[in-house]
């Protein structure tokens, strides 16, 4: 399961960066104002979400951490 995660990951993070890569150009051509708002709020939202929704792992072993979100997917 972890590999195939991996893989789906990767696959999406490099779309992603092929889309931001491809398209910052025509968003610099219409505002850079602009265009940097858009990323510091793509930025921000990425912040708060690892803030409040991803659970701290440090010093725990991977048993514990699919235990706690078995847990939390049974809510």
């Amino acid at each position: 399961m972890k590999g195939l995660a991996g893989s789906l990951v990767i696959f999406i993070h490099h779309c992603i960066n092929w889309t931001i890569t491809f398209t910052f150009h025509f968003m610099m051509e219409w505002s850079k104002t602009g265009t940097f708002s858009i990323f510091w709020v793509i930025c921000a939202a990425g912040v708060a979400f690892v803030t409040f929704l991803v659970p701290e792992t440090k010093g725990r072993t991977l048993e514990e951490i699919q235990a706690s979100i078995t847990k939390l997917s049974r809510r």
